[in-house]
């Protein structure tokens, strides 16, 4: 029924665009192929696949990490124990790892590399912590904590919690303070070459950096996890998406010192569902085309979220100078409250201490929609599209938005974008109707051309 809605509704602005261009019937085609992105109905199903460990246990193999002499009194160092338990229970079929609960095991950086045996289950309910000195941390990993990888079929779970110390990494931060060298510094979770992989349950906080990163991996499941981090610490994103597919998150609770959600090159058919997002940057497409470098994301499906005094709320973000393309994206259902930024596309994206040349190459976005969209804004510009003039945002589709700022008005920005509302649209899109530059509407005033803010075009990290 809300297909059938919805294609009426593009009929009947059809109709009122009849003298514009070919471009609105592509769009509504476009719009019904996304109403095959479910988000629902898999992820409920697969719910009720994830194994529990105690149930079964008379066919499961228990490897406990304190068997091969882990202490677990979040001092001595059990990074070797825990390889050793990882060794005999990847290569048991129906093994469980178990991390025990009411327990605190020091752990350094440490590799657990597969393939393993048939339906390993990886049970973490105790507490598992980073050395929290960056001094004493092993130079030749300087970019990962706890390290999965080659993984099939593998089930994380339990009520623990993977704690990164990041406290004094966070201090060391150029971004914190300008006179510190920038550098690298870990993620707490890394899975990276795996498939058919699920996390149900973890608690991950105060991460170096990143706190869970999937890399390079295919079916990947994440629910009901929470990832927790202050507001001000830096680059520490919640889940970071690069070189994936078909990845859903689900039920998550997210709030960090950078994006809720970060999803980069060579990432598909991602679908986001029931999440929570605040403090943090909200949840972001990008940065990508750093350094000319080739960005590709497609198939990317947000449905049900509320941001609570994030940065921003929805945003793509991309360097200039960069090539390829973000399209195929659905953000809908989603709740913001006094947030900065709750709709932005930026193509004009740069953080870095020195401001950014102007490029004429950029990443093409297309194909976006956002639809019910609700919420109260900290800005005036509740929605922003600045949009590269060689290679401009389309297709760009509004549908149900309904933004107010407590003490003041709000409008819309483009610069180089184009695309169509319906439903009851405010602040008036009206500029994406043009191909102008440079344009603002709001939902008492007929278009006009303005000059662009000093800071439209030079942007640094929110």
């Amino acid at each position: 029924m809300e297909k059938i809605l919805l294609i009426t509704l593009l009929v009947m602005v059809a109709v009122a665009h009849a003298h514009a261009d070919n471009s609105i019937y592509d769009e509504m085609f476009m719009l019904e192929e996304f109403e095959d992105l479910h988000t629902s109905d898999e992820i409920e199903q697969e719910l009720l696949e994830i194994p529990g460990w105690k149930s079964e246990r008379g066919s499961k193999v228990l490897v406990n990490v304190d068997g091969f002499g882990a202490v677990g009194d979040g001092i001595t160092d059990d990074t070797q124990a825990f390889l050793s338990a990882w060794n005999k229970s990847c290569s048991i079929p129906k093994s469980v790892f178990l991390v025990p609960e009411r327990r605190r095991y020091l752990l350094k950086p440490a590799a657990f590399k597969g393939p393993c045996a048939d339906k390993l289950i990886i049970q973490i309910d105790g507490t598992i912590v980073a050395p929290d000195d960056p001094k004493n941390w092993d130079p030749k990993n300087p970019r990962t904590w706890l390290h999965f990888s080659k993984l099939k079929g593998v089930s994380f779970q339990g009520a623990g919690v993977i704690d990164g110390s990041g406290g004094k990494w966070w201090d060391s931060s150029c971004k914190r303070n300008k006179s510190n060298p920038c550098r690298e510094a870990p993620t707490a979770l890394t899975i990276q070459s795996s498939s058919a992989v699920s996390v149900n349950g973890l608690n991950i906080q105060n991460s170096q950096q990143m706190h869970f990163v999937i890399s390079n991996s295919d079916s990947v499941r994440v629910l009901n996890v929470k990832i927790s981090a202050p507001e001000s610490s830096p680059n520490t994103d919640g889940i970071h998406i690069t070189k994936s597919t078909n990845v859903v998150i689900q039920d998550c609770k997210i709030g960090t010192g950078d994006d809720c959600i970060s999803i980069v090159n060579g990432s598909s058919g991602i679908k986001m569902k029931n999440i929570y997002c605040g403090p943090g940057h909200g949840i972001s497409i990008g940065s990508l085309g750093k350094d000319n470098s080739t960005g590709i994301v497609t198939k990317i499906v947000l449905d049900n979220a509320y941001f609570k005094e994030t940065t921003n709320g929805l945003r793509i973000k991309t360097w200039q100078g960069g090539s390829g393309y973000v399209r195929a994206v659905r953000f809908e259902n989603v709740r913001v409250e006094n947030i900065a930024n709750p709709i932005i596309i930026d193509q004009f994206y740069c953080d870095s201490p020195k401001s950014c040349k102007n490029q004429t190459s950029a990443v093409e976005i297309s194909q976006i929609v956002y639809r019910n969209i609700s919420g109260t804004t900290k800005s005036a510009r509740a929605m922003k599209f600045a949009c590269s003039d060689t290679v401009p945002c389309n297709k760009i589709v509004l549908g149900n938005i309904n933004l107010e700022k407590d003490d003041g008005t709000v409008e819309t920005y483009c610069n180089s974008a184009t695309g169509f509302g319906y439903g009851y649209v405010h602040p008036s899109a009206d500029c994406l109707q043009s191909s102008d530059k440079d344009m603002h509407s709001d939902q008492k005033e007929d278009i006009e051309i303005v000059q662009p803010f000093k800071d439209d075009h030079i942007h640094t990290e929110l």
